[in-house]
């Protein structure tokens, strides 16, 4: 971006200031004159003020944020010659009056003159080299005139005029030196020297009224996992790693003459230069973005710490002048959202399509808030078993059926509650409904050695908590039932924020609660939070067990399970469908199956069904 780029509004402000200056003092010559005998050349002066002061103020009328870099350029040259021109105009009145027989008037011209130069070195400090040509044209003439007088004291003065000039130059060149400086933080991320989020919004917003006719792309990039790096290797570490990814990134942009700035935290946005062609214009985001996912992936060396990292990318075509930058920006953040959600270190496109699906979780969104009170919150209960088809426990699972949208997946509504904060409301009502179900089931005969429900992260990190668990422990008495109660969380979850997820995992144990990690194998670092994080329970994942058929997906199961038992941890599996994938785990003594092999989930009452025909088989 055009290092000028930061004074264009200042310069733009200066405008109405010199203007209404100059038009505030320029009839003060007019009165001079009038009290002097001589008017007409004070009038024609005053006459040319006001017609710069016309062209001055249509050049602030022109002026606009949405100016293409070449645009604002020339704008900026025209305000050059404008200043320049009118604070001229000064030094020619000066000639005038100086000429003048009346020495009365010499001291007006003189002061005018002088007054002149001090607001020249104020308002043009942001242009160097205009505020020193404009200085130089307003204070030469003093000295000159007070050499030409030939005395001992004008000389003096001449010599202090030259010191003033000098004084106004030095005022300016540091006046000029803090507006880089300011204007450089403003503009710029301290951290990796990279530009900022305002920068970036700036250039975009420039692209896109410049490259109209054409075809750029928009990348946003949001690492993965950085903040589990920074919580569990001190921010000192991530910020290295930071500045790291932001010279991978700047490097490679130099390649493909692309801009690179970080939004903030660990996004970053890259925009590309124009393209005729819009295939051409996606086959080289695509291309630049499968190489940028494979140089951030690379190895980092930081201290002693080897990191992996990857990154989730959105990208957005632009080719609409109509469009503002952050609508672009907002494209290219669905993409990078809908990046993440398949999975992390991968590209999206935005397209019609996304925007359709964005607009459709935006309509979940809407109708999850009301569901709970629509009585569209149902719990349906997975059997858990041991290796002698007993009924231990089950896992509790959320279900939607909205009125309008029918059956919704907790795939799809679980993250968005999430994402809202929905997730307390939702969660608090499953883990009621849940315990309300069990004190049924006990008074009922039907007791079970466990109830797993799951938790988020976000529910589970939130202040109120433990008060809701402790509330709700009190209201159904379950100190006085022999169930255990086991909140499941999720590794990828875990990755949050370690520290505070043990400290009130600690603190829930004083209330009996068990901990299990679920969908175990799936995220990042998992073995180091097998060490971790105090659980009491371990669940295989189900894309884990489908694949038993496979002989290393087999070894990787066994070890699981052997590292598991030597951590003194029950060993679940779920998604069990096929009995010769029972009889595998069996025989490498997994503790507990759940999956459709036993049962599908079920309402509360086919579950109770199917406990007693569990009851019944045992009796035969």
């Amino acid at each position: 971006m055009n290092e000028n780029i930061s004074f264009y509004r200042f310069m733009h402000k200066q405008i109405l200031v010199v203007i209404a200056l100059f038009i505030g003092t320029a009839p003060g010559y007019i009165i001079m004159g009038y009290l002097y005998g001589s008017i007409y050349i004070e009038s024609l002066w005053f006459g040319v003020i006001v017609l710069g002061s016309l062209y001055g103020y249509k050049l602030y009328k022109d002026f606009s944020i949405y100016m293409t870099i070449e645009q604002k350029d020339y704008w900026l040259d025209r305000v050059r010659f404008f200043m320049f021109f009118y604070f001229t105009l000064w030094s020619i009145i000066f000639l005038v009056y100086v000429l003048k027989e009346n020495i009365e008037l010499h001291y007006i011209a003189i002061a005018t003159q002088m007054g002149s130069a001090v607001v020249a070195s104020t308002i043009l400090a942001s242009q160097k080299k205009l505020v020193i040509s404009t200085v130089v044209t307003l204070m030469l003439p003093i000295t000159i005139y007070l050499l030409l007088i030939g005395e001992t004291y004008s000389y003096l003065i001449a010599f202090f005029t030259l010191v003033l000039s000098g004084v106004l130059l030095y005022a300016a060149k540091n006046t000029h030196d803090y507006l880089i400086k300011s204007r450089y933080q403003a503009y710029h991320d301290h951290l990796t020297t990279l530009g900022n989020r305002r920068y970036f919004l700036e250039l975009l917003e420039s692209s896109v009224k410049q490259n109209k006719d054409k075809y750029t792309y928009l990348l946003l990039i949001d690492l993965d996992y950085f903040k589990t790096i920074n919580d569990t290797l001190g921010h000192d570490v991530g910020d290295e790693l930071l500045i790291e990814v932001s010279k991978r990134m700047t490097l490679l942009c130099q390649n493909y003459s692309n801009r690179v700035a970080r939004l903030g935290g660990d996004e970053f946005c890259i925009l590309s230069g124009a393209f005729t062609d819009k295939k051409e214009c996606i086959a080289m985001a695509n291309k630049f973005s499968k190489e940028l996912l494979q140089r951030v992936k690379d190895n980092y060396i930081i201290g002693e710490n080897h990191l992996y990292i990857s990154a989730s990318i959105g990208v957005s075509v632009i080719n609409n002048p109509e469009l503002h930058a952050n609508e672009f920006l907002k494209e290219a953040d669905m993409a990078m959202y809908e990046a993440k959600h398949n999975g992390r270190d991968g590209v999206i496109l935005f397209n019609e399509e996304l925007c359709q699906l964005v607009e459709n979780k935006l309509e979940i969104e809407r109708l999850l808030h009301f569901a709970i009170e629509k009585n569209e919150i149902t719990l349906n209960y997975q059997p858990q078993l041991d290796v002698k088809q007993n009924i231990v426990g089950c896992e509790v699972l959320v279900r939607w059926n909205n009125e309008k949208l029918g059956e919704i997946s907790p795939e799809i509504f679980i993250p968005i509650a999430e994402r809202t904060g929905y997730i307390i409301e939702l969660g608090e009502y499953i883990l009621e409904e849940s315990l309300k179900t069990m004190q049924e089931w006990s008074q009922r005969g039907t007791t079970l050695k466990q109830l797993s429900i799951n938790i988020s992260m976000r529910q589970l990190l939130h202040q109120d908590f433990i008060g809701i668990v402790e509330r709700l422990f009190k209201k159904y008495n379950m100190k006085e039932f022999e169930t255990n109660i086991v909140f499941e969380i999720t590794e990828t979850s875990a990755a949050e924020d370690l520290k505070k997820l043990v400290e009130i995992i600690n603190n829930l144990k004083y209330y009996d609660i068990s901990f299990s990690m679920d969908d175990f194998g799936t995220g990042y670092s998992s073995l180091s939070y097998l060490r971790e994080i105090p659980i009491d329970e371990l669940k295989i994942d189900k894309s884990f067990i489908s694949g038993l058929s496979d002989v290393q997906q087999a070894s990787l199961v066994k070890t699981i399970i052997d590292i598991s038992k030597n951590l003194n941890l029950t060993i679940v599996a779920e998604g069990v469908e096929e009995e010769y994938q029972r009889e595998f785990l069996e025989e490498l003594n997994c503790d507990l199956f759940q999956g459709y092999l036993f049962s599908r989930p079920v309402s509360k009452e086919k579950f109770e069904e199917y406990c007693c025909a569990k009851e019944e088989e045992k009796k035969q």
